[in-house]
């Protein structure tokens, strides 16, 4: 693996067994991201993008090759010892926020953190900064049937960023919004990656959404068939037209 890879498939394979039919996801798939990048991936339903983001989040393993993340193998590290890498080395946003009803942002913001060593003080100061970065500081009391749509996802973004992990996975995290809050998340995400330095790889159908990312990466029946670097100079000065 060169020195700025940071995420790296080598010949995935992954496949379901369906009605006693195997279902190949991803065909000997290679990919790269480089530390840093931001990458959207694309492609029609069933083509593989989800089963990604859950095999370099850890959350799957794949039947044959390899998935390395921060220069380790996802699939050898213990099912006891998930969580904590998780908690150190990926952040997760989905479509749908994932946000319990139950506590305040402030409180959603702060699950991840108990998977620290942190002190209660510590993860406190952690969760207030998070909030503070997407915005959401004067909503830290509330919960999610107070918030919008676009307020919950910054919060689901908030507590994605809270253990400072390397990379963000984004599932869809546009795809339940309104096109203005949509906008508003992803001007968020352009921070991670611009400012902070974050790693970034997104799931999308949405063109406007993968207009944002670095890279375009199109797949179709669990192969890539396109990685497209993207103008985001161009994007960014049409904008501002």
């Amino acid at each position: 693996m060169s020195r700025d890879t940071y995420i790296q498939l080598e010949s995935v394979t992954k496949k379901y067994t369906r009605g006693g039919e195997d279902l190949v996801v991803l065909d000997q798939l290679d990919l790269t991201i480089p530390e840093g990048d931001y990458a959207a991936l694309m492609g029609p339903s069933g083509s593989g993008k989800t089963t990604i983001l859950n095999l370099v989040g850890g959350l799957d393993v794949p039947n044959s090759g390899r998935v390395t993340v921060a220069e380790t193998e996802v699939s050898g590290i213990a099912q006891r010892q998930l969580p904590a890498w998780r908690a150190r080395h990926v952040g997760f946003v989905f479509q749908s926020f994932n946000l319990l009803p139950v506590l305040t942002a402030h409180e959603n913001v702060m699950l991840p953190l108990q998977l620290t060593p942190l002190s209660a003080a510590e993860r406190k100061k952690q969760a207030d900064f998070a909030l503070e970065i997407v915005g959401l500081s004067d909503r830290a009391g509330h919960r999610p049937s107070q918030l919008s749509g676009g307020q919950e996802q910054r919060v689901a973004i908030a507590r994605a960023i809270a253990t400072d992990p390397d990379v963000i996975i984004a599932d869809e995290p546009t795809g339940d919004l309104d096109r203005n809050s949509a906008d508003e998340i992803l001007e968020l995400l352009d921070r991670l990656n611009d400012e902070l330095g974050k790693t970034i790889l997104m799931v999308t159908h949405d063109p406007a959404a993968a207009a944002n990312a670095r890279r375009i990466l199109k797949l179709d029946k669990g192969n890539l068939v396109s990685d497209e670097a993207n103008d985001r100079s161009r994007k960014q000065s049409q904008g501002e037209a």
